[in-house]
């Protein structure tokens, strides 16, 4: 996320101060991407020193005011010209942990997969709701919002796909011997019978509890 180059964009707009920035950021990204607001500051100094914005004073009111350079703006312009590429690829926790995984003895691949799988399942439910109660596309940061979801959305959904994948390859290595079989869960001893209650079955072909005529008189 690259919260320079979308603090200049806002500031083309005219200029801000550094909660309004804040502010107007989660409100177009659907508050997806919570700000700090030593992180906007922190950011707004950095561009000053490149010589990107520029410190207007205070306006009076207790805030200091940022207004964006020529610069700034050659800067925004070819931000939204050029298409993002990750310099290197990007560090996913979950590919290294899998990876991590597969080659540790002991692990149990196939249950940190599942783990994943109901997290991310959670995570989408959480994230479709979230779309349905958005305002529609009445306003431009309504359409910003929901955008922003919509990329959540697909991107859970493909999480989901690729550990399915994985899931089917962990399970094709395992039969074939590549990988060695995950350990046995310990089991909890059964426990021990009640006297008191014996299992009869109902009309409907199921079992039902019953408790003993000693129970019942008391």
């Amino acid at each position: 996320m690259s919260v320079k180059h979308s603090l200049l964009a806002l500031l083309t707009q005219g200029p801000r101060y550094g909660y309004h920035l804040r502010a107007e950021f989660e409100e177009r990204t659907g508050s997806t991407w919570p700000l700090n607001i030593g992180q906007v500051y922190t950011t707004l100094d950095r561009l000053e020193r490149d010589g990107l914005v520029e410190d207007q004073g205070d306006d009076g009111a207790g805030h200091r005011i940022y207004a964006i350079t020529e610069a700034g703006r050659a800067e925004t312009e070819d931000w939204f010209a050029q298409p993002s590429r990750p310099s290197n690829p990007p560090r996913n926790e979950l590919a290294i942990k899998l990876a991590i995984a597969v080659t540790t003895q002991g692990v149990d691949v196939e249950r940190v997969i599942q783990a994943q799988r109901s997290a991310t399942l959670r995570a989408l439910q959480d994230v479709t709701r979230a779309k349905r109660s958005t305002g529609g596309e009445s306003r431009p940061a309504d359409l910003a919002g929901l955008l922003v979801l919509e990329s959540l959305i697909f991107t859970a959904e493909a999480e989901i796909r690729w550990l399915d994948h994985c899931e089917a390859a962990v399970l094709r290595a395992a039969r074939s011997g590549q990988l060695p079989a995950a350990p046995a869960a310990v089991s909890a001893p059964a426990p021990a019978p009640t006297p008191s209650r014996t299992a009869v079955p109902t009309t409907a072909g199921t079992s039902r509890r019953h408790t003993s005529s000693q129970q019942k008189d008391r």
